[in-house]
C-alpha cells in the first residue's frame, strides 16, 4: 500500500531527477574548477625582459598531474555538446591554451616555444593533442576553428607561450561570462605598452597581432575601430603594428637568458 508520506517522497523523487536531468542537459561545458586551480597556482604577475605580463612557472607546472588531468578533460569531450557559439570560443581557447602549456611543459628547458620545433615542421603544426577523436595542432585550433568563428577578440585571449602573447589568465574562460573576459582581455593588452599598444604623439605602436590578422579586425569595422572601443586615442591616429614580438617564453622554463 502506498502511504501519503511514500507519494510525497516519490514526487521529491521524480522532481530531484528532473532538476539533475535538466543540469546534465544545460552542462555543455567541461567543468573547469581543475583548469581554474592549475592556473591560479602558476600564473602570476611578473616583470620578465621589461615587460608587465602574466608569468607561467613552467617548472613548477610540468611537475603537476592536474596538467594532464586538465588536457585529458579536453581530449575527452564530446564536441556535438558545445552548443551555440560562446561554448565553442570558451572551449576551443581554453584548448589551445592548455595544448601550448603542455607542450611546453613536456620540452623544457627552452627558451621559445619556436625551438620545439624545426624550419620544416614547426610547433605550430606538431599534434598538440586530441579532439573529438581527431589529433590537432595549435594552428588546426586557431585557424582551422576559432578564426572562422568571426570573433577578432580571440587574438586577445589564445597564448602562445611568449612574452608579446596576450596574458594568460588565471581562470578558464567560460561561457556565462565570455563577453566580459574578453573585454577585459583586449583592454589590459591595449594598455600594456611593454606589447600591447602605446601612443608617440599621433602614432599608436601596436602590436603586430593587429598587422597579422589585420583582416579578421573587419569583423568590428577594422582594427583602429577595435582599438577605439579599449582605449582613449586621439581624433586623427596613425596605427602602426611594429612592435618587435619577443617570442621569449612568457615564464620560467629552467634555462637562463637575458635581456
Amino acid at each position: 500500500m502506498i502511504t501519503t508520506r511514500s507519494r510525497r517522497g516519490l514526487r521529491r523523487l521524480a522532481t530531484c531527477a528532473l532538476l539533475l536531468a535538466g543540469a546534465q542537459a544545460a552542462a555543455v561545458e567541461p567543468d573547469w574548477s581543475a583548469l581554474d586551480a592549475l592556473l591560479a597556482a602558476h600564473v602570476a604577475p611578473a616583470t620578465l625582459h621589461g615587460v608587465a605580463l602574466n608569468a607561467v612557472d613552467y617548472a613548477g607546472l610540468a611537475r603537476d598531474p592536474r596538467l594532464g588531468e586538465v588536457a585529458t578533460l579536453l581530449e575527452n569531450h564530446p564536441l556535438d555538446a558545445l552548443e551555440g557559439k560562446a561554448e565553442k570560443l570558451a572551449f576551443y581557447i581554453n584548448a589551445y591554451n592548455v595544448f601550448a602549456l603542455r607542450l611546453v611543459a613536456e620540452h623544457l628547458p627552452l627558451a621559445s616555444i619556436k625551438d620545439i620545433g624545426s624550419l620544416f615542421h614547426p610547433v605550430w603544426k606538431m599534434d598538440a593533442g586530441r579532439l573529438g577523436g581527431d589529433s590537432v595542432s595549435l594552428d588546426d585550433i586557431e585557424h582551422g576553428r576559432l578564426r572562422k568563428m568571426g570573433e577578432p577578440r580571440m587574438h586577445m585571449a589564445i597564448v602562445c607561450a611568449s612574452v608579446s602573447c596576450p596574458d594568460l589568465r588565471t581562470e578558464a574562460y567560460r561561457a556565462t561570462h565570455l563577453d566580459a573576459q574578453l573585454d577585459d582581455q583586449a583592454r589590459r593588452f591595449l594598455a600594456n605598452p611593454g606589447k600591447g599598444a602605446r601612443l608617440d604623439g599621433d602614432t599608436l605602436e601596436a602590436s603586430r597581432i593587429f598587422d597579422w590578422f589585420e583582416d579578421d579586425f573587419d569583423a568590428v569595422g577594422g582594427v583602429e575601430a577595435f582599438v577605439r572601443r579599449y582605449r582613449e586615442l586621439p581624433a586623427a591616429v596613425d596605427i602602426d603594428a611594429d612592435i618587435d614580438y619577443d617570442w621569449r617564453l612568457n615564464g620560467r622554463s629552467g634555462v637562463a637568458s637575458s635581456d
